[in-house]
């Protein structure tokens, strides 16, 4: 039972900031971080993270046991992905099955997901900087729905089948969505829906 003492919060990562609050690393002048984004109380630690370059939906808690039990492995992750070219079905069909990418320096094939082509490009808010200009040929965007979370996963499978991810946004966890939420912006919660 989670204990209504603790504070949760979801928020945007935005593009470019790193998912935690501390680094051991002397900080760059140009590394952000999600403290930055909000007066967070004492404790609180991202529930599994983003890369620096992928963006949407985070959530953050000050109760470890709740982060535990959702990054297990057991509750799904959905992502929205531009990638470079026009995907295949072929390509899509792979990504369901599981393909093979490399995890610290290790062969590892990940689990069957759930994966899916898009009709039109999502609404996102404009990133920062650019994905690149569009006379270097099309993209397409996918959604992918994992419930493993290894470093860097969705940009290496869709590279492992030759559709590099250009942006990547995640749009959900277990129940929990990004719905209309803002780059930066931070939603406290009494608990999450997972």
């Amino acid at each position: 039972m989670v204990n209504f003492m603790h504070a949760h919060f979801k928020i945007y990562k935005p593009f470019g900031y790193l998912s935690q609050f501390i680094t051991n690393q002397q900080k760059q002048k140009k590394t952000k971080m999600l403290g930055e984004l909000g007066d967070f109380p004492e404790g609180t630690m991202a529930i599994g993270r983003l890369d620096k370059d992928s963006e949407g939906l985070l959530l953050l808690t000050t109760n470890g046991k709740l982060s535990k039990l959702i990054t297990a492995g057991k509750i799904e992750k959905e992502y929205v992905a531009q990638v470079d070219g026009e995907i295949t079905s072929e390509a899509i069909d792979n990504l369901q099955k599981g393909v093979e990418i490399s995890i610290n320096g290790k062969r590892y094939l990940t689990a069957n997901c759930k994966c899916s082509l898009l009709d039109c490009v999502p609404g996102f808010p404009e990133r920062g900087r650019a994905i690149r200009s569009e006379r270097h040929g099309p993209t397409s965007w996918i959604s992918i729905t994992l419930t493993e979370g290894k470093f860097r996963q969705v940009r290496k499978m869709t590279a492992a089948v030759g559709f590099p991810t250009l942006r990547l946004v995640r749009v959900r966890i277990g129940n929990e969505k990004l719905d209309n939420l803002q780059p930066g912006e931070v939603q406290q919660k009494q608990l999450f829906d997972i």
